[in-house]
């Protein structure tokens, strides 16, 4: 996030709670009271973080509408109703059915450092009601932000998203932020104590669906082992009957080498955690939409490559480390014998972006942001909703139940068929290209089964998941990586 070549004046709620220890863990309960601050930021260009993206980021006053973000930044951006309307949970709301005495729990690094506030200024705009509860808990010691540091703001912004569209989509469930000391980048950096921190929340019984937002190229692990070694959360997951989700990548079909996204594989990769078999890939989708949250053309996939100048889009493709799993095996012909990603898509482009309020040290206000973090944290909340339904009990390992859903042709999901994840980077000066995947009716390795409308989807998924179970079987290559596809 740069500094603006405008000033802007905004209000700032001011965060009082109380932190406790548990377990050796800090927690930290809800608060929220007002004041009024003006702060210029400078006006920096393209700025990316771990699945998450902006452009030009130039915070607003006020939520922007779709008409001033296309005007100011040639893009459209919506807010908390628009997405909402989307995907038609008004009439889920009608129902009572908001989430209501479920917790979604946000895993990120580092966290954010007014979020209270933050969530508390997003709530009030947008006429939503505050979390029944929104409890942080920090595993391990993690630092105090700090605003010279990249990682830091990209991070803060992470967050930010993750916490306001998971309580934008399910109101009335309770959020669990679960902050770690260590950031997950390429690799293994991060991810033992990401590892922890969920198998905590498990074996605790502290939440109903887990929501991932971060990832890296399998390629970047020196050997499927290595991912193999970092699994006991998802298998602990699957043993409880939580739902894990995991964002598909912002890259299409390629994968970064690095943490800055500077250097590219030169072949196809998909991310882990999203290529876990008992984790549900969440890729991105585009969505135009009108003032009332009405689609104006149809959805497709995300991809804003020529916008961003390099990889900007749904990640998907097929595993180079683990094989085909049985609820993929009514798409064996798209597939083969690996486990395909992703599994379900929800709105993701920078080019249809949310608004989040954020603030930090080197300023404030409102942002329009994307990327499968979006997506992610989107799902989470729909799901969260189905678990209420399901008489407060969490669904679980879904996998089966959405590729069982699309076999029968259930109207909850929407096939995607227009767009693809391919995209572009230079590299030396050329222009390299990692041919990604279409769209069409049925599975693709675009945007997997399609999106959800809410109100079908989520009693269709609790139906199925009581019809077909949750039990999934799959391999993995322990000794070296699959052949690239």
């Amino acid at each position: 996030m740069g500094r603006l070549h405008r000033v802007h004046r905004v209000l700032v709620l001011a965060t009082a709670g109380a932190a406790f220890l548990l377990g050796g863990l800090t927690w930290a309960g809800t608060a929220g009271a007002g004041s009024a601050t003006r702060t210029p930021l400078r006006l920096r260009g393209l700025v990316m973080h771990p699945l998450v993206r902006t452009l030009d980021a130039v915070p607003f006053t006020r939520p922007p509408t779709e008409l001033l973000c296309k005007a100011d930044l040639g893009i459209l951006c919506y807010g908390a109703p628009q997405i909402e309307a989307a995907y038609n949970e008004p009439a889920l709301f009608r129902q009572g059915l908001d989430g209501r005495g479920e917790t979604i729990v946000v895993v990120d690094s580092f966290g954010a450092p007014d979020i209270r506030h933050d969530l508390a200024v997003f709530d009030q705009s947008y006429g939503l009601p505050p979390p029944p509860t929104f409890n942080i808990l920090q595993y391990g010691p993690v630092p105090a932000y700090t605003p010279s540091t990249p990682t830091a703001t990209g991070w803060a912004e992470e967050t930010t998203l993750d916490v306001e569209y998971a309580h934008a989509v399910a109101p009335g469930a309770d959020i669990l932020l679960v902050e770690t000391a260590t950031a997950e980048t390429v690799g293994v950096t991060g991810f033992p104590t990401i590892v922890n921190a969920e198998n905590y929340v498990i074996d605790h019984h502290l939440g109903d669906v887990i929501s991932q937002s971060f990832g890296t190229g399998e390629a970047t692990f020196a050997a499927p082992t290595t991912i193999l070694g970092l699994r006991s959360a998802y298998e602990n997951a699957y043993r409880n009957g939580i739902t894990v989700l995991a964002a598909a990548g912002d890259t299409g079909a390629a994968e970064a080498k690095t943490v800055t996204k500077a250097h590219y594989f030169s072949f196809r990769n998909v991310g882990w955690p999203a290529s876990d078999p008992l984790v549900t890939a969440v890729g991105g989708t585009q969505l135009t939409l009108n003032t009332r949250g009405r689609p104006t053309a149809p959805v497709r996939v995300w991809n804003d490559t020529t916008l961003f100048g390099g990889p900007a889009a749904s990640g998907g493709g097929l595993s180079t480390v683990f094989t085909r799993p049985s609820y993929q095996n009514g798409v064996a012909t798209v597939v083969g014998n690996r486990r395909g990603v992703p599994d379900i898509s929800m709105s993701a482009a920078y080019s249809g972006a949310v608004n989040i309020y954020i603030s930090l040290p080197i300023g404030r206000g409102w942002l329009p942001i994307s990327g499968t973090s979006e997506a992610t944290p989107l799902f989470a909340g729909i799901v969260a909703i189905a678990d209420q339904l399901n008489s407060h009990q969490p669904l679980g390992m879904i996998d089966p139940a959405l590729y069982a859903m699309d076999a029968a042709h259930d109207p909850g999901i929407v096939s995607v068929t227009t767009g693809t994840n391919s995209v572009f980077y230079k590299t030396a000066g050329r222009k390299q290209t990692i041919p990604g995947f279409s769209a069409s009716s049925g599975y693709n390795l675009a945007a997997g089964l399609g999106t959800v409308t809410a109100p079908s989807f989520v009693h269709e998924l609790v139906q199925t998941v009581h019809l077909v179970g949750t039990t999934v079987t799959y391999g993995a290559s322990a000794a070296k990586f699959l052949p690239r596809t």
